[in-house]
């Protein structure tokens, strides 16, 4: 099949028509992959699949919304687009507004954005701009621009980047030939979760898949406004990419968790780091820190007997953004290569031979 990206593969259930001038990278048809390690360690019972979006264009699942706000942008005939992000939102902004010709601005909370994603945006042109503030504030400020000048707002709570993202869903019931039992998920800005649910319930009523699965969506603990039930004024953690106090699209959140009889709980940056190092070592799957939370939100659950006596299970662990995102943080978790002589005598002691 000639692949041409998530609007042309999955049109008839987008907001777009003949008029909308597609923007693509080519994003989506990312891999399911079965988890082999997870699956056994859950039991006979249970089958693990992992939907590793950093497989996108710039390495995130924020592509998917992406393509579809600016191109929808380009209909409009905007000229700039504008956002806030904790990173993974302005590497993608700003690749799809180069191929649209679009000028990009961004607003960033000043040392709190990892290293590949600032890169990401300032390689692609964009105007970057790293306010003293976290990312809440930047993006009330994005909110206030965007309301009073010609800029189109490009952070989720554009309608069209949900409309975007709700494809990744489509995507595992169509690998599945169902929707999964569980899907368990990252939940930051909360745009992911309201997008995944938002695209189960459509094709549910397109009759494509005849169930719906239960969200899991899990926050790091010290950024965990919706389970504590109050914004965070400075949220911390090291998933930098769910480091958000208050959530543009917290109450679709719980909508999602409240009608499919889910759950939206919080692991600890020690969990984190655990199913981030987890998945490198016995899955092969190098993740952000944040995407891990997703893996570390099911192993916490499967040790409070969360899943016990279900019968045949599947469940799907959104994967958000690849490990090359945040490479300063590689480099705290492992031991930096030992330095040896070059000699055939130095390795093989070294190596055990």
């Amino acid at each position: 099949m000639n692949y041409s990206g998530v609007i042309e593969r999955y049109k008839k259930y987008l907001p777009v028509t003949a008029k909308t001038p597609i923007i693509t990278l080519k994003e989506g048809n990312t891999p399911l992959i079965y988890a082999q390690y997870l699956s056994k360690m859950m039991g006979k019972n249970f089958q693990v699949y992992l939907k590793y979006e950093g497989l996108n264009p710039t390495g995130s699942f924020k592509d998917r919304g992406m393509t579809v706000a600016i191109s929808k942008a380009c209909e409009s005939r905007a000229k700039a687009v504008m956002c806030a992000s904790t990173g993974n939102t302005s590497a993608s902004a700003a690749a799809y507004a180069a191929k649209a010709g679009l000028k990009c601005i961004v607003l960033i909370p000043h040392g709190e954005i990892a290293l590949g994603k600032l890169s990401q945006a300032l390689i692609h042109g964009a105007t970057v701009l790293a306010v003293d503030a976290n990312f809440d504030a930047a993006l009330n400020l994005v909110k206030e621009i965007t309301a009073k000048y010609r800029l189109t707002l490009v952070n989720s709570l554009n309608p069209y980047r949900i409309e975007g993202q709700k494809t990744a869903s489509f995507e595992i019931c169509d690998a599945l030939g169902n929707a999964p039992d569980f899907q368990v998920m990252p939940v930051g800005n909360a745009g992911n979760i309201t997008a995944y649910w938002k695209g189960y319930k459509e094709y549910k009523g397109h009759h494509k898949i005849n169930r719906l699965p239960k969200m899991l969506g899990f926050q790091a603990e010290g950024a965990a406004p919706i389970v504590k039930g109050h914004p965070i004024k400075n949220p911390k953690t090291i998933a930098t990419a769910i480091r958000i106090g208050n959530p543009a699209s917290w109450k679709q959140a719980e909508r999602a968790r409240d009608e499919s009889g889910g759950l939206i709980d919080m692991v600890s940056d020690k969990q984190i780091l655990e199913a981030y190092k987890l998945l490198a070592a016995k899955e092969g799957i190098f993740v952000e820190p944040a995407s891990a939370a997703s893996v570390a939100g099911l192993l916490k659950l499967v040790k409070k007997g969360y899943f016990k006596k279900l019968r045949i299970t599947k469940i799907v662990c959104i994967l958000t953004g690849h490990g090359l995102k945040d490479p300063d943080r590689v480099i705290k978790t492992v031991k930096e290569p030992k330095v040896v002589k070059a000699n055939l005598q130095a390795i093989l002691k070294e190596i055990g031979y």
